[in-house]
């Protein structure tokens, strides 16, 4: 064996390198399948060595085990080309056209129902995913006013497909209702079982496909506004007896109790239209938001926006006091939508 050594001293050095340039050119071509070809890494590494690229199997020297040195390089090379061949086809095919489905399965249908009678733990979101749905349809369906107020024991309807009803304005006409919901005309004839392309103003039209408008669906969902500070309630929205008189009066706020000097924050973006002084709110600010809403801020200790500024959701627009008519620290919070109160609470995240 020391023999073998000193004999091939000046050739084993030279093995070594070869092995070496092997791993780094194979390791090369398998990281990146596909775009390099391994047969021709491994002629190149022929040329490098000419002794070993002319030699054939049987001149190889044999090592131990009874192969070769270039037989282990070249069922190796084999190996690595045969998994770079593999790659490069799963890569090919993921590219080919898949199966259309059938055209069945995309054509209008007539509108069909099921019933459902809703139980405790029920909500629409549940409800919908359930029933193969989404929550517009669940909602508009069965005219859903709040999400939040599903009622056990209510018989909903469940439609054989997606959509939302629609109230055919004056002017309207079936092409410029479907160009609205993106869907084609024929699709909402064959839905609602028209036989002309007339429709009447005040009729109700099913839109398959269709999704209510967005600030509609947040008003459903009840997360429109985001609350104005961190409190509690102390008075809530509709009839009370007033604290002052006794006397039965409607409030038409929340007023909601937090420490004086509280930060005050936008509930929705919107332009400040007002702040000032009222001698029941106190210092008061408005905001006016897009959808026909404003929101009012009443009983602040300091005033920290001027009229005509715009503030997003969240920014400081004021700090909690109990200037006004006021029993003490607090935040009177007022929504308006088209000019009439309606409860906040319903409205908030």
């Amino acid at each position: 064996m020391k023999g073998f050594f000193r004999k091939n001293s000046g050739t084993l050095p030279l093995l070594a390198l070869i092995l070496c340039l092997f791993q780094f050119f194979a390791s090369f071509a398998v990281y990146f399948s596909g775009k390099t070809d391994v047969r021709a890494v491994l002629a190149a590494l022929g040329s490098l060595v000419p002794a070993f690229a002319g030699r054939e199997k049987g001149e190889a020297r044999e090592g131990i085990g009874g192969g070769t040195v270039l037989d282990m390089v070249i069922s190796e090379s084999d190996a690595i080309a045969a998994l770079v061949e593999e790659e490069a086809s799963l890569e090919a095919a993921s590219f080919q056209a898949g199966v259309l489905e059938p055209e069945s399965f995309s054509k209008p249908r007539l509108l069909l129902y099921d019933t459902y009678t809703v139980r405790k733990g029920d909500t629409i979101g549940n409800l919908a995913a359930a029933f193969g749905l989404n929550i517009d349809t669940l909602i508009s369906v069965n005219d859903v006013k709040s999400t939040r107020l599903l009622q056990i024991g209510l018989r909903l309807k469940v439609p054989n497909q997606d959509g939302i009803f629609y109230t055919v304005k004056k002017g309207d006409t079936l092409e410029t209702i479907a160009e609205e919901y993106k869907t084609a005309p024929q699709a909402i004839q064959i839905v609602n079982e028209l036989f002309s392309d007339t429709v009447k103003a005040g009729a109700a039209l099913f839109i398959p496909g269709g999704l209510l408008d967005p600030v509609n669906l947040q008003e459903i969902n009840g997360d429109l506004f985001s609350w104005p500070i961190r409190g509690y309630i102390t008075s809530p929205y509709g009839y009370r007896r007033s604290p002052f008189t006794g006397i039965r009066q409607f409030h038409s706020g929340l007023d909601i109790g937090s420490p004086q000097g509280t930060p005050i924050r936008a509930a929705m973006s919107g332009r400040v239209s007002a702040a000032g002084w009222d001698n029941v709110l106190g210092n008061y600010v408005v905001i006016t938001h897009h959808s026909g809403y404003r929101t009012l801020y009443g009983h602040m200790s300091v005033i920290r926006v001027k009229p005509g500024a715009y503030v997003g959701t969240g920014d400081r627009i004021g700090d909690v006091g109990s200037t006004g008519l006021s029993t003490g620290p607090h935040l009177h919070f007022t929504v308006y939508k088209n000019g009439v109160t309606v409860n906040p609470r319903v409205l908030m995240k």
